[in-house]
């Protein structure tokens, strides 16, 4: 007979506190939307009026949508105890995919630093494997990994030893922690002496462009690359660094270490490689004949470990004997360690990560968010849920005890071929979804749509760090990306209003729907940061007088919206500034990045343009790092999007200072107008949040300064809608 704690529950689940309160306040902003809605329908306000109506119905049903990401809101705790007592070191092997692509953009030193954090996860090693993904085919992130296997053989046992946090080597001598105390400080040093001669070795082989003699004489594995390789057209590299499955690999008090295995798909010209998804399918396949773990966590290179018991939280969820059979994957929140104070550039995705996924987790589970992910390795290969969809992982083990190494890395090696998907179903019914620059969202919902849930995690001790966008050039592109992919997801067969409907529940369809709507935002917002301020330029009324009844609904959609969206982002541990920022950014994206994400998306579909996915960069220049940390924005890219950005602002600025000209000659009763008030606050809000853009403008000299032709050539774009307009 099982004891009674094979019954206890792995995790529990607890709703959002004063959801009721939420939920009535929510039901009187949409009276009062539907008030505004039809002040617009009974009102003449022109033909330009008729636009800024248009705008609002958008504006209002857009927020409909985000309803469904706080309506229904709950939250996760695990009890690794009991996880522990049920099953101690027994557990299903995980395989760990960190994938990179671009030795500039990545460096080596930061993707080895994510390799080494989750190799040193407090975890069984033999059940333990990790991939690293190289779409460069690069000879110096292959030098600097097998540089890592040797420098985990100290590493993990250090980790162990003294239970380090974060496992990450960087980012544990760079926090200065408490911990440093608690650990033996010759020994401490020994292992700080090791980290900085690797780092020396690997710095040097970037700066010379080679490695030494001596090191390639040392691998076999070098043998691999010849002077016709180059990063688009290459053979497959396959090489098993650290056979975790070989009871001589062990560190160096004589333990096994964990599998540690190097892998460059073959990339040719002529064959379309699908960019991460491509690299995640050969992934798949490859691990399934080394190490075949039931679970697959997925790391993006900049995301390192930050809790090593990451892994034993999402087996609390997949080996819950009542509800763990349901689950296909467990998603954590992307987390930054380099975010600043005020959160310049509002990159630390705080409401999202804070409320947005707890609600889409009410519904049956948030998006796969392409990082910081734990699967079922068969459900990411397009198994359907039934009610006996057991999570029998005791069956998943391999037996190649009898295969040595090379023999297996020459067998498998094809799996990785570019020719090897065709006439297959990969990347359509099998593995990680291929057409979009967001796979991954669209490889959540499709697994969601075979019936199956996901879980949303978001524990005290963040599970993984990465790097933040440092400049607004970078987050702009980064959000049109996303945006982009998402909008195409929403005009594809895989669109959660028809791909999704009656296959996940409505409420998680919305919340699909919000973030597939992020890019056409960009139409009424661009409408309401023109249109309004031209008319307070003209003296021309679009909302009604402060005396008017009809005044009270717009005054407390602002009044009401804007407190609970300060009061929100406060709650999720932001500041009052930050809060600000994120304003200015979310109105930046809106009408820059969400623009042409609509832009090239229409001319993908015309076939004028193909899908690019575009790295982002986590490495930054000295200066506008140290301008990061300073919280100065970064105006100094000359781009399209920073232009309209420009321009927008000089335009609201004139409108505003116009009106004040005007208002000054008639004595100031043209300023103090009740008819014009609403007007007077947006066009003064939109110049308040653009007064960094005035600074880099006019006044700054450093060279985050907006250049001069940007600057001149906006002002005069504004200059003459001021006074050449279309009113």
């Amino acid at each position: 007979m099982k004891n009674n704690c094979s019954y206890a529950p792995l995790f529990e689940t607890k709703k959002a506190k004063c959801s009721l309160i939420y939920k009535l306040y929510s039901t009187s902003i949409f009276v009062s939307i539907i008030f505004i809605w039809l002040y617009r329908a009974t009102h003449e306000n022109g033909k330009l009026g008729l636009g800024i109506f248009a705008a609002e119905v958008w504006f209002g049903l857009y927020w409909i949508l985000t309803q469904s990401l706080r309506w229904n809101r709950v939250y996760r705790n695990t009890f690794k105890d009991a996880l522990s007592k049920r099953y101690g070191n027994d557990l299903p092997a995980v395989d760990i995919f960190v994938c990179t692509a671009d030795p500039e953009l990545e460096p080596p030193m930061m993707v080895i630093n994510t390799v080494l954090s989750v190799m040193a996860y407090d975890y069984p090693p033999e059940n333990l494997s990790i991939y690293l993904s190289d779409d460069a085919g690069s000879d110096l992130t292959f030098y600097a990994l097998l540089e890592a296997s040797s420098f985990a053989k100290h590493w993990i046992p250090f980790c162990k030893r003294f239970k380090v946090e974060p496992p990450s080597p960087e980012a544990y001598f760079r926090s200065e922690s408490d911990q440093f105390e608690a650990c033996q400080h010759e020994y401490l040093a020994s292992i700080k002496k090791l980290y900085q001669d690797m780092e020396n070795r690997i710095e040097l082989a970037k700066k010379l462009g080679k490695t030494s003699k001596s090191t390639l004489l040392e691998h076999k594995g070098f043998s691999k690359w010849d002077s016709f390789s180059s990063p688009g057209d290459h053979d497959a590299i396959l090489q098993i660094l650290i056979d975790g499955r070989d009871s001589e690999s062990k560190d160096i008090e004589g333990y096994r270490l964990p599998t540690l295995v190097y892998l460059a798909r073959e990339k040719r010209p002529q064959h379309f490689h699908n960019f991460k998804a491509g690299a995640m399918n050969a992934l798949i396949r490859v691990s399934s004949e080394i190490s075949n773990g039931p679970i697959i966590l997925n790391v993006d290179c900049d995301m390192y470990s930050n809790n090593s018991l990451s892994i034993r939280d999402a087996l609390c969820f997949f080996l819950d004997e009542k509800k763990g059979h349901e689950i296909a994957f467990v998603q954590f929140p992307q987390n930054f360690y380099n975010i600043t104070k005020n959160e310049l550039y509002g990159g630390s995705l705080r409401v999202i990560s804070e409320v947005e996924f707890h609600g889409l987790d009410g519904y049956g589970g948030p998006l796969y968010i392409g990082t910081g992910c734990f699967h079922r390795r068969d459900t990411l290969c397009g198994r359907k849920f039934t009610k006996e969809s057991r999570f029998e992982w005791k069956e998943n083990s391999l037996n190649r005890t009898k295969e040595n190494v090379t023999d297996l890395e020459n067998r498998i090696e094809e799996l990785a071929s570019c020719t090897f998907e065709q006439n297959t179903h990969w990347g359509h019914e099998i593995g990680v979804k291929y057409g979009c620059p967001v796979e991954d969202v669209i490889t959540g919902l499709s697994i969601q749509c075979l019936g199956w849930k996901s879980i949303y995690f978001n524990p005290k001790t963040k599970a993984f760090l990465g790097v933040a966008a440092t400049s607004l050039d970078q987050i702009l592109v980064q959000h049109k990306r996303w945006s982009e992919g998402d909008l195409q997801i929403l005009l594809s067969k895989y669109s959660p209003v028809w791909y999704g409907f009656g296959k996940i529940n409505f409420g998680l369809i919305m919340g699909y729907c919000t973030y597939c709507f992020w890019s056409p935002n960009c139409f009424a917002t661009l409408y309401y940061s023109i249109i309004p301020s031209l008319y307070l330029l003209n003296g021309i009324s679009l909302f009604p007088k402060v005396s008017s009844l009809w005044f009270l609904p717009f005054a407390y959609v602002i009044v009401s919206e804007t407190l609970y969206s300060l009061g929100e982002y406060l709650y999720s541990g932001g500041t009052a500034l930050g809060w600000w920022n994120e304003q200015r950014i979310w109105l930046y994206k809106r009408t820059s990045s969400y623009l042409f994400a609509v832009i090239d998306t229409f001319l993908k579909f015309v076939n004028y343009s193909k899908t690019v996915f575009v790295v982002s960069a986590k490495v930054s220049d000295e200066e506008v790092l140290r301008r990061y940390k300073d919280e100065k924005m970064e105006f100094g890219v000359n781009s399209p999007m920073l232009f309209i950005l420009s321009t927008l602002a000089m335009l609201n600025l004139f409108c505003f200072i116009g009106k004040v000209v005007k208002a000054m000659a008639s004595k100031g009763s043209g300023f103090v107008d009740g008819a014009m008030a609403l007007q007077i606050l947006l066009c003064g809000v939109l110049v308040l949040i653009n007064l960094p853009l005035y600074n880099a403008a006019l006044f700054r000299k450093d060279k985050g300064r907006m250049s001069s032709s940007v600057a001149l050539k906006s002002a005069l774009v504004a200059l003459s809608l001021c006074t050449y307009g279309f009113l």
